[in-house]
């Protein structure tokens, strides 16, 4: 019996760590297409949850689509209705994928591993590579979904994996507790729902156990954004605060109905299995239908019922423990910790910025301010940190750690000041003088500061991780932003040509705002040049080495 739940489990962890697979390769390779998409598709609450429905299937997860949904929201990219839309869309898109997930195509699965490994190892673009990732992971998805089936089968024959299913058959209302547990323990509702629908599939719980369970991944998957999104902006806490709502009053009309009794659901399926993912993709259209012509009125009541004072932040938190100085490894895994906190606070103050171009906040802009002046005290206090640490005797390889700290220290530091000093003072002159820019230049400077976003992302996953490929992809990333920023002062140069009349207005501050952008990205780089150095990714220069002593041919 240990050994049959050891194989439920890997094929559990498998499944998780497949859907998790696809996601990273499609972040990796198109997430800023990806994020433009989204923007273009959210003129409005039907075309924004359409989009986030095509979102979620792609990246195979409605989490990582409100947390962009989130991100567009704390920037004013979108209003909090528009994004609510948007979550809303993306858990029925995640729903569809459930469908297309256990469709039988095991004859295939050799085929797919055998393109995603090729085109993974062989690649000679990043794209590529990812795109062999995201082959492998629906690979992988089908293959542990066979497992799960595999170990479940000689499992429901147990007496008391019987006895406690039988439980469940009258306790429906454990049952979808149990589910939005389990679903929030697995951080994934597809994988969450896929699981339930193979136990159902196999017999080892009834039809109305698993609905019940599936039922209650719902509740759970809406859950996971509002644990993740609770201290983060006001206006993504109202996103997520209006999901929960929504989600957690439509799973309860639906755990009524189950519970009256008057629900067949042998018409929704030939199978157990199959009756489920139907009754998932049920609820979540039916909330969509629901919900989204008053995705105005929840945001409302959520902004009513969220308050509106979040706790003061206390200025002496730090990771930086002065105990551990005796112990070099634990001090620099301080040290390390503490980058993390000034990256995630840079980010923080990143993301909102460009909302004062669009509408002139000066709480905001205090804010981001305040925020910056914490970032220069975790600067100030990591570098006296490690030089305390240097006086003591540590070896060389640590020794080099603690110049590495301080440069990514002083490079976030660096990008913090071009956010909270260049980027707010352009938006206060933008303000002050009364100007905006073209459609066109700000729908550019726009899409540019995604990109910045995006890449503050993974600098954040690099200093999290230390992952060599993600390093890789954010230096290569510096490169490809030069070149972008080049491209969009010729765009706004030909603006100019054309003689519209905003653009000639605000030249100066656009070309300055794309160039501190710029420069932002090229700080937050800086955080994978440690790694990159160590796995020999990083040249030593990109000049040109001379043909002959002197310069001459």
């Amino acid at each position: 019996m240990i050994v049959l739940a050891a194989h439920l489990a890997a094929a559990v962890a498998l499944l998780l760590w497949s859907t998790r697979l696809i996601r990273t390769g499609v972040e990796r390779a198109f997430m800023p297409e990806l994020k433009v998409g989204l923007k273009r598709l959210s003129g409005n609450a039907l075309s924004a949850a359409a989009g986030g429905s095509l979102a979620a299937m792609v990246m195979q997860s409605a989490t990582a689509a409100a947390l962009i949904s989130a991100g567009f929201a704390v920037s004013g990219m979108l209003a909090p209705h528009t994004a609510l839309a948007l979550v809303l869309g993306a858990e029925l898109g995640s729903a569809l994928m459930t469908r297309v997930l256990i469709l039988p195509v095991d004859t295939v699965l050799p085929f797919a591993l055998l393109i995603g490994v090729t085109a993974f190892f062989k690649a000679n673009t990043r794209k590529t590579k990812q795109v062999g990732r995201i082959i492998i992971g629906l690979a992988l998805v089908f293959i542990s979904l066979g497992m799960i089936r595999a170990a479940t089968a000689p499992i429901g024959e147990n007496a008391i994996i019987q006895s406690i299913a039988a439980y469940f058959r009258d306790d429906l209302i454990s049952a979808y507790v149990l589910g939005a547990v389990l679903t929030w323990a697995m951080h994934s509702s597809l994988a969450a729902v896929l699981t339930f629908a193979t136990f159902a599939a196999s017999g080892l719980i009834a039809a109305p156990v698993a609905a019940a369970l599936v039922i209650g991944a719902n509740l759970g998957g809406a859950v996971i954004p509002f644990a993740l999104l609770w201290s983060a902006e006001r206006p993504a806490r109202l996103i997520v605060l209006g999901n929960l709502a929504a989600r957690g009053t439509m799973t309860i009309v639906f755990l009524g109905i189950l519970l009256s009794g008057t629900v067949d659901l042998t018409l929704m399926g030939a199978n157990a299995g199959a009756q489920v993912i139907a009754l998932h993709i049920l609820l979540n259209g039916t909330l969509l239908l629901v919900a989204l012509p008053f995705v105005g009125m929840i945001t409302r009541i959520a902004d009513v019922a969220l308050p509106r004072h979040s706790a003061p932040e206390t200025d002496s938190l730090t990771a930086l423990d002065p105990d551990a100085l005796d112990h070099a490894p634990l001090a620099l895994a301080c040290a390390q910790r503490e980058l993390l906190r000034m990256s995630e606070t840079v980010q923080a103050i990143l993301v909102p910025v460009m909302n004062l171009f669009r509408n002139w906040d000066p709480e905001q802009a205090r804010v981001i301010e305040r925020r910056e002046d914490e970032i220069d005290r975790m600067h100030f206090e990591t570098k006296i940190y490690v030089s305390r640490l240097r006086e003591t005797n540590i070896h060389p390889s640590q020794d080099k750690k603690t110049l590495e700290i301080v440069a990514m220290a002083n490079s976030l530091e660096e990008a913090a000041d071009r956010i909270a000093v260049n980027l707010v003072a352009l938006a206060k002159k933008m303000s002050d003088e009364a100007i905006t820019f073209s459609d066109e230049g700000l729908a550019d400077i726009e899409h540019f500061h995604d990109q910045i976003v995006t890449n503050g992302q993974l600098a954040l996953s690099v200093l999290t991780t230390g992952d060599a490929e993600a390093a890789r992809q954010l230096v290569a990333e510096k490169d490809r932003i030069r070149i972008e920023e080049q491209k969009l002062q010729e765009r706004h140069l030909k603006r100019l040509q054309r003689g519209a009349t905003a653009s000639i207005e605000t030249t100066n501050i656009h070309q300055e705002t794309l160039r501190v952008l710029k420069q932002i990205n090229a700080a937050l780089t800086y955080v994978a040049y440690p790694i990159a150095e160590e796995t020999g990714d990083l040249l030593e220069s990109r000049l040109a080495r001379p043909r002959s002593v002197g310069g001459s041919a």
